[in-house]
């Protein structure tokens, strides 16, 4: 039996994983009021990512994780390759939509690239900090674990909303609103998956008893970079 067959809820967790990932790009075509905030709808959606990211380190390890962050980017790269085929492909003569598709899922280059590379940045370190934090911790629950789960968050968020506003708008808007709205995003990215960590914090938990598993990465024996597949 292969090693990975027995923890059934793997393939569960890596499917719903991937689906959020898959989503993003056209939720992201519609800006939504939360409040006095307007928002890109993708943003509703995108932190549960870092949670899934968050669950699946804590339980199966950083080895696991990275081996699904990389199925999470191949996913993207496939659905946005077959979205900007579509979009470029002749519609059928009675279509008359093109414009509205191309609107909401036309793919444009240096969005797509901010995107990936934003999302390749962020979930390593988010995945990085909290490996490390649970080894220094000994793996304890409770404080120390809502602790783990905060900093990784609070750190992948700020690096993943820094590289896609850099290198998605630099140029385009003014540094100061450049600036203004990293640290928006930032912020109400790291507020969602703060006030749902009671609830990534019980999953993960559960989990841990289902599938009998709560791994701990010892560093001399783990590989941390993110190319080692």
């Amino acid at each position: 039996m292969d090693k990975d067959e027995r923890f059934p809820l793997l393939p569960v967790i890596t499917g719903f994983f991937v689906c959020v990932l898959v989503l993003i790009p056209s939720t992201a075509a519609k800006f939504i009021a939360v409040g006095p905030f307007n928002i890109a709808g993708a943003t509703l959606i995108f932190p549960i990512a870092f949670i899934f990211n968050d669950v699946l380190t804590e339980v199966y390890g950083y080895e696991r994780s990275r081996r699904i962050i990389w199925v999470g980017f191949a996913a993207q790269v496939f659905a946005a390759g077959v979205y900007a085929l579509i979009d470029v492909w002749p519609p059928a003569s009675f279509w008359d939509k093109q414009a509205e598709y191309s609107a909401i899922l036309g793919q444009a280059p240096r969005i797509v690239l901010a995107s990936l590379t934003a999302y390749f940045c962020g979930e390593f370190i988010n995945s990085y900090i909290l490996s490390r934090m649970k080894y220094s911790q000994n793996g304890k629950r409770g404080s120390a674990q809502a602790v783990r789960f905060a900093a990784s968050t609070f750190f992948g968020q700020l690096i993943d909303s820094s590289v896609f506003m850099i290198v998605g708008f630099y140029g385009v808007l003014a540094n100061s609103d450049l600036l203004k709205t990293i640290v928006t995003i930032w912020l109400l990215k790291s507020a969602y998956e703060i006030l749902l960590l009671p609830l990534s914090m019980r999953l993960s938990n559960w989990i841990k008893v289902r599938e009998g598993i709560d791994r701990i990465d010892a560093p001399e024996n783990t590989n941390y970079s993110p190319f080692k597949i």
